[in-house]
């Protein structure tokens, strides 16, 4: 029996408990589209799909509600899949391994998937109980959210045709969120040459380890130690006064998280390795004094390595390379002037990697104001620039600008207060959300974004508050119910 299977409200838990077995990493959503186009075909529900493999489910509306207008829900069906390096886990075939801990539940060192299976779940309960009272439902599954909204994007005018929505993707329960930031991708590719290691060199591996890392959008205030920003300050440092060959360096692996872990491979001679070492514990103490309030477990890890590779980067592109990674910007860039405490532009310095005759770099821009946004990519641009790199810029994601007037929002309000007697908290969010695409898709959409309570997610500290998935189940039928 599962740890989970005798949680309330029993109904959410079982579907997540199913939702966990089945892969579901960005752009590989085959086996969970078909269960949930299986699950709408066993309860008689109809479903259709688009090109993009987006999903719709209908229900309809309970008896004597037919003429209240429909509501759509909406929630994406992917993760990100992130695990610590140490871990043994398949996301392509292993189901998440989960561990309860009182009110907390967590996975056994991957994410959990609660972004945004804890949705979905959700969702399939409420399309599953006939005893509920509801207006007609659109349940609006989407593909490919967390690396790009490929899925929001592709959707057709016609495929909805609710104008009120709940996205369930928001992480904080008692918190109504109204508005996003957009974004957009940049991958700059850095060519590079190689050459011949000298055999009297001695081979060294550099690991930057126990950041929290987290998301990009939702944790970027927290100034966050980023382990490429690190790993390049320690290596950019040491040049100053070692001379030494990177054979490989590469860290990150999604674009929307903040990197936990890089590491590089160098080559340098015996003489000057202790010197070397020294030089780096020097460094990595000052950087640990700098991050410990946020960071405290941040160490480095130092070890010979036995592989004898025989081509290292060449003194020019290794020059090029660090000096490109040391300037890139990482963080918060400005607060917003308008809503206190909201960051208002931001990049994430996510991925880097040695691709045969080129180095790889993602970055990953966010702004609530769109000339800020496409400011900090021309700039992202213009640093590569002087590298001699090439930008290759992925296609923006409008924010979504809040609507103080909404009426969905006002009765969201009305019925936190009621149920809860307090009031719900109302904000904007420096994270992407899919409604800002699909309020340009479909016009005239009104629309919130809540959940229950999510922390970390994107790293595999993310988990969920068991408590707030009752409460919040039971908020979001009764909105239903009153539309």
């Amino acid at each position: 029996m599962s740890i989970i299977n005798d949680l309330e409200p029993r109904i959410v838990w079982k579907h997540f408990d199913e939702i966990r077995k089945i892969p579901r990493c960005s752009k590989h959503e085959e086996k969970i589209r078909q269960y949930i186009l299986d699950f709408a075909e066993k309860h008689g529900l109809k479903s259709k799909t688009d090109e993009a493999a987006n999903v719709v489910i209908i229900k309809p509306s309970s008896p004597g509600m037919e003429d209240k207008p429909i509501a759509v829900l909406q929630g994406h069906m992917d993760m990100v899949c992130e695990k610590n390096s140490d871990v043994k886990h398949d996301f392509s075939r292993d189901p998440i391994k989960i561990r309860r801990d009182g009110d907390i539940l967590t996975a056994e060192g991957t994410t959990l998937g609660a972004d945004n299976g804890m949705g979905i779940a959700i969702m399939l309960a409420i399309l599953e109980d006939k005893k509920l009272r509801h207006g007609p439902i659109e349940a609006l599954f989407t593909v490919d959210e967390e690396t790009g909204l490929t899925g929001a994007f592709a959707m057709e005018p016609d495929f909805l045709k609710g104008r009120i929505m709940l996205n369930l993707d928001s992480e904080d329960f008692g918190v109504i969120t109204i508005g996003s930031a957009g974004g957009g991708d940049s991958r700059i590719e850095l060519p590079i040459k190689t050459k011949s290691i000298n055999k009297k060199t001695i081979g060294i591996t550099l690991k930057v380890t126990g950041l929290k890392g987290g998301h990009s959008g939702v944790d970027i205030h927290e100034q966050r130690g980023n382990a490429i920003k690190i790993l390049t300050r320690l290596l950019w440092k040491t040049s100053r006064k070692h001379r030494f060959l990177i054979s490989d360096i590469t860290g990150g692996d999604k674009h929307n998280a903040i990197p936990r872990e890089a590491t590089a491979k160098i080559y340098i001679d015996p003489e000057d390795k202790d010197k070397f070492v020294l030089d780096l514990r020097s460094e990595e103490k000052s950087i640990l004094d700098e991050i410990k309030p946020i960071d405290p477990d941040f160490r480095l890890e130092i070890k010979e390595n036995a592989e004898n590779l025989e081509k290292t980067l060449d003194n020019d592109s290794q020059t090029k390379l660090l000096n490109l990674l040391h300037g890139l910007p990482h963080g918060v860039h400005r607060m917003s002037y308008d809503i206190p405490d909201l960051v208002e532009t931001s990049t994430n310095l996510a991925i880097v990697k040695i691709e045969k005759d080129k180095a790889a770099i993602g970055m990953s821009s966010r702004s609530s104001i769109k000339s800020a946004l496409q400011d900090m990519r021309d700039r992202i641009h213009a640093i590569a620039s002087l590298a001699g790199a090439k930008v290759i810029e992925e296609k923006p994601y409008p924010g979504w600008k809040p609507n103080l007037d909404s009426k969905i929002l006002g009765l969201a309000k009305k019925i936190f207060r009621e149920m809860y007697k307090r009031e719900a908290k109302i904000e904007a969010i420096h994270a992407g959300l899919e409604c800002g695409i699909i309020g340009e898709k479909f016009p005239g959409m009104d629309m919130i974004s809540i959940g229950p309570t999510i922390k970390y997610p994107h790293s595999p500290d993310e988990q969920v508050h068991i408590s707030t998935v009752d409460k919040f189940y039971k908020y979001v039928l009764k909105i239903l119910e009153n539309i």
